[in-house]
């Protein structure tokens, strides 16, 4: 007897968030076919940190990261005007550490662990529309229909399936993102965090002899060179370090959308709203919400996704307008930097918040010298 559907999810978009929802859907029993109009590795501008969760959500999807490839981190530093700010993430949860890695060796990682899955791929093939039943394909000159039971939506922040499902949108910041990779051995065990008026320039160990720089500002002419003129420290140990890759760009954004299903269309990742990168959350989310959206599929239950979605992102979402705020407001960030320096346990309660654990003790709160000391 025939299948009545070509595949039983049509995922539109290859990236991390759509590998991982075709890998989530195997797990489930469904079969899986992923359409995108490039082809692996598929490489994003990102600080390229993963959060405690995130490694977490790997481990639940079976996905296995390359070994010595990525180093991983214990926390996060602030540092501004010699102060520094340190928290290490909770010992609660199964991974007590992030991990720094290159976005192409993450994705090729999913790549790998989405065709042992048993995953159909349509790569360097463009989606030019929906059908009542699935979606209309693009094989050179020509075209190709695709039946399924659900349909994703993974094709990230300017979603075009979000679009074709007349899914309405809002931002409410909009930033703008680039990266660049240095040869150098990192210094920090940490993911160093350097603010300014207006922007941020993150450091992340990804390798033994390589550090991945980025920066977030609202300035969309603003460079990573530029930026670190304001930093010249840091601009002295990166000065003369080989440039491993080209400075890469792209937008961060707080967009929020009126819903993340549509009939059998279920929107992930981006695609389905996001937070401002400097939370560090974003791939994170992607990965919880395919966990949830393969179980609603399995149930046949969208409903359910829509509120477990309004679930896994309501923390990220408080804290980016926090952190925004402290980048909006040179003033809040006087009283807010030394507040966590002077208060370091206070940091690393914070921290647990952000990464969804509940440290098992705040301890003394008690005020430590301010540090007044440069990395």
């Amino acid at each position: 007897m025939s299948q009545p559907y070509d595949t039983d999810v049509l995922i539109i978009g290859g990236g991390p968030a759509g590998l991982a929802a075709a890998i989530a859907v195997r797990r489930k029993g469904l079969r899986a076919v992923v359409v995108d109009a490039n082809i692996p590795p598929i490489d994003k501008a990102c600080g390229e940190g993963l959060m405690p969760e995130a490694i977490e959500a790997l481990e639940q999807l079976g996905v296995e990261l390359p070994l010595n490839h990525g180093l991983p981190f214990l926390g996060i530093r602030f540092l501004e005007d010699g102060l520094i700010a340190a928290a290490e993430f909770p010992n609660a949860g199964a991974f007590h550490h992030g991990l720094a890695i290159r976005r192409t060796e993450l994705h090729q990682a999913l790549v790998n662990a989405a065709e042992s899955a048993g995953v159909e791929f349509f790569w360097g093939t463009p989606v030019t529309g929906l059908s009542t039943d699935g979606a209309l394909l693009q094989f050179g000159a020509e075209p190709r229909h695709i039946s399924c039971r659900w349909l994703v939506g993974a094709d990230g922040g300017q979603s075009r399936v979000r679009s074709w499902a007349g899914i309405r949108t809002r931002e409410t910041s909009v930033r703008y993102g680039f990266r660049r990779h240095y040869e150098l051995e990192p210094w920090s065990d940490h993911v160093d965090v350097h603010w300014a008026n207006d922007f941020q320039i993150y450091i992340a160990p990804v390798d033994a002899h390589e550090v991945c720089v980025a920066l977030l500002a609202r300035d969309p002419q603003l460079r990573i060179d530029d930026a670190l003129e304001y930093f010249p420290e840091l601009q002295e140990r990166l000065e003369g370090a080989p440039h491993l890759s080209q400075e890469r760009g792209g937008i961060s954004a707080m967009r929020s959308v009126a819903a993340v299903t549509q009939g059998r269309i279920a929107l992930i990742g981006d695609a389905s709203g996001s937070v401002d990168a400097i939370t560090g959350q974003g791939i994170c989310l992607a990965f919880q919400q395919v966990l949830a959206l393969a179980g609603a599929l399995a149930n046949e239950d969208l409903e359910s996704y829509e509120a477990l979605h309004r679930k896994i992102l309501w923390r990220p979402r408080v804290m980016a307008n926090t952190l925004l705020l402290v980048d909006r407001y040179p003033l809040l960030r006087a009283r807010v930097l030394p507040l966590l320096v002077a208060f370091p346990k206070l940091f690393g309660v914070l921290l647990a918040f952000h990464v969804g654990a509940v440290a098992k003790t705040a301890g003394s709160l008690r005020p430590a010298a301010l540090i007044d000391k440069r990395a």
